[in-house]
């Protein structure tokens, strides 16, 4: 099993984010989240890369916006069932 490295930047309230988040977790997928609501920088990080809504999921450095479970189930590949 592959291992990768998954950011996914979340707000408050969003339900996509909860939808990634419970996508990655029912596929024993470990992830960093960056809560943008709570943490400024993280929200400053986002902007830089020209990106204004979350979810926003890294994989290995590929971003996946909103929740899109064709595209996951894509970068993670064997790593999930």
């Amino acid at each position: 099993m592959s291992k990768h490295e998954v950011i996914v930047y979340s707000s408050n309230g969003c339900a996509y984010c909860e939808k990634v988040k419970a996508f990655l977790k029912e596929h024993g997928i470990e992830f960093e989240e960056r809560n943008a609501s709570i943490h400024k920088e993280y929200m400053d990080q986002l902007i830089e890369r020209k990106i204004y809504a979350t979810p926003a999921t890294f994989i290995d450095g590929n971003l996946v916006l909103g929740f899109q479970e064709k595209k996951l189930n894509k970068l993670l590949g064997s790593t999930i069932e």
